[in-house]
C-alpha cells in the first residue's frame, strides 16, 4: 500500500496537467500569459480548498525556474519571512515566496513583507480562502494582483475522479468499477483533495479482501461516515463544522454550539473568522428579536482582534450561547431580499415628488419637495404620506417576527399605519 497521499500523487505539475480555473489559467488567460511571459506579478489566490491554489503556486515556480519558498501562515512567523527574504536577496533569480493561507497573519507579520515585495526582492503568491480584502493590509493588497479561484465543475472532478481510479488501481494491483459517483461528488463539495481522499478511503478500506472493487453510493457514505474523525484532523472539514456551529446557533441549540465551537478552537481555527459569522448570524437570524445580540457580536470581534487565543475562546464560548439561547427572527434578512427582488423586477421607479431633495430654486418650482410633511411636526412623530413609488405603494418587505420585541414593533407599525401595510 502507498504512503504518500493519493492527492499527493497525482497533483499537476504543469498547466497542461492542471485542471479547472480556465478563466485565469486557460488559452489566452490573463494568468497563463503572464507565466508564459515568465512577468508575474505577486498576487493572492482567493478561493475555497482544494481547488489548486498551493499547486497553481508551484507549477508557477516551476515554470519559471526560480527560488520557491513556502511558509504557512499556522506556524510561521515574521523570523521565518525574514529569513527567505535574507536568502532572496542573495539570489540571482528573483525568489517566489508562497504563504499558505496568508489571511492568519497578523499585521506586523504582513508588515514585513511590504518593503521586499515592493523592491521586488521577492514575488509574492498568497493562497486564503477569506476575502483578502478584510484580511490582507491595504498596503500589500495593494502591490498584489487577487485572482479568485473558483469551487471545480463537475466534469473537473469527474476527469480527476478517472485519474484517482486509474492511479489506484496501478498502485494496489487491483480493478476498480465506479457504478454510482453521486456521494463522491457531494461528499467533495467541489474540493479536490476531498474527492480523492474519499475514493482513496473507500479503496483501501477493501484493498487486500477482494482484486476487484465496486464504488456505490451506499458504500462510499458507510465508509466515509465510519472515518468521518480522519476529514477533522486533516482540517478538510473547514465549511463542514462552521457550518454545523451555525446551525446549532440558529436553531438555538448552546450544548450543541459550544461543541463545535471546541472544534474549532482544538483545530487552531482562526478566532476571527468565527466571529465574523456570528456577526452575520446575530442580524440575519436573530435581528430585531434582540438588537443587543448584534451589539455583544460586534463587541467579541472587536475583542478576539484585541486579545487572540487562549483566553478569546472564553469570549467566543460567551457570544455563542448567547446568540444561541436568544429568541429569533429572520424578518430583516427576508425584508431586504424580498425588496431586492421587487427592484430587479421592477427596475429603477421614480421617487415620489414629496419626498425628493430640493436643493436648488428650480426643484423647488417645479414640484421637488412638494406635499413634503415633517413628522416631528406631527402628533406622536408620524405623519401618514406615501415614501414608496406610485407603482409599488402598499408593499410590505417587512413581517415582524413572532416574538416579544417584534410584537411590539408589529403593534406600533399597526397603530400608525393603520390597514395600509396589513399589520
Amino acid at each position: 500500500m502507498q504512503t504518500t497521499p493519493l492527492a499527493e500523487i497525482l497533483r499537476p505539475k504543469t498547466l497542461d496537467e492542471y485542471i479547472g480555473q480556465e478563466h485565469i489559467v486557460g488559452k489566452g488567460a490573463i494568468l497563463q500569459q503572464a507565466i508564459e511571459s515568465g512577468n508575474i506579478p505577486s498576487m493572492i489566490f482567493w478561493g475555497p480548498p482544494g481547488v489548486g491554489k498551493t499547486t497553481l503556486a508551484f507549477i508557477i515556480s516551476q515554470k519559471l525556474n526560480r527560488p520557491f519558498y513556502t511558509l504557512s501562515a499556522i506556524s510561521s512567523g515574521v523570523k521565518d519571512v525574514r529569513k527567505v527574504i535574507s536568502d532572496a536577496k542573495s539570489s540571482i533569480a528573483g525568489t517566489i515566496l508562497f504563504i499558505d493561507e496568508i489571511h492568519r497573519f497578523n499585521k506586523s507579520q504582513q508588515d514585513s513583507l511590504l518593503g521586499a515585495v515592493e523592491k521586488g526582492i521577492i514575488t509574492l503568491i498568497g493562497a486564503t480562502t477569506e476575502n483578502p480584502s478584510f484580511e490582507v493590509i491595504s498596503p500589500l493588497l495593494s502591490r498584489c494582483q487577487v485572482y479568485i479561484l473558483k469551487d471545480l465543475e463537475k466534469e473537473n472532478l469527474l476527469e480527476l475522479l478517472i485519474r484517482g481510479q486509474k492511479q489506484l488501481e496501478t498502485t494496489n494491483k487491483i480493478k476498480i468499477e465506479i457504478t454510482e459517483n453521486e456521494a463522491l461528488l457531494r461528499i467533495s463539495g467541489g474540493d479536490a483533495r476531498k474527492l480523492l481522499n474519499a475514493i482513496e478511503l473507500v479503496v483501501s478500506s477493501e484493498s487486500g479482501k477482494t482484486k476487484e472493487i465496486v464504488v456505490t453510493n451506499d458504500k462510499v457514505q458507510h465508509v466515509i461516515q465510519k472515518n468521518l474523525a480522519i476529514y477533522d484532523k486533516s482540517g478538510e472539514m473547514h465549511y463542514d463544522i462552521i457550518s454545523a456551529f451555525i446551525k446549532s446557533l440558529r436553531g438555538s441549540d448552546p450544548n450543541a454550539a459550544i461543541y463545535w465551537l471546541a472544534r474549532m478552537v482544538e483545530a487552531g481555527e482562526d478566532p476571527k473568522f468565527i466571529a465574523r459569522r456570528m456577526l452575520i448570524l446575530a442580524s440575519e437570524d436573530i435581528g430585531n428579536a434582540n438588537p443587543t445580540a448584534l451589539v455583544l457580536a460586534q463587541s467579541c470581534f472587536d475583542s478576539v482582534n484585541v486579545i487572540g487565543y487562549p483566553e478569546c475562546r472564553i469570549i467566543l464560548s460567551q457570544t455563542a450561547i448567547y446568540l444561541a439561547s436568544s429568541a429569533k427572527s429572520n424578518a430583516s434578512y427576508m425584508a431586504i431580499k424580498d425588496a431586492q427582488k421587487l427592484v430587479n423586477k421592477t427596475g429603477d421607479l421614480s421617487v415620489p415628488l414629496a419626498v425628493r431633495n430640493a436643493p436648488t430654486r428650480l426643484m423647488k418650482d417645479i414640484g421637488y419637495g412638494k406635499g413634503y410633511k415633517y413628522a416631528h411636526d406631527y402628533d406622536q412623530n408620524f405623519a401618514d404620506l406615501e415614501f414608496l413609488p406610485e407603482k409599488i405603494k402598499g408593499t410590505k418587505f417587512y413581517d415582524p417576527g413572532d416574538n416579544a420585541r417584534e410584537k411590539e414593533l408589529r403593534a406600533r407599525l399597526k397603530s400608525l399605519w393603520k390597514n395600509k401595510y396589513n399589520y
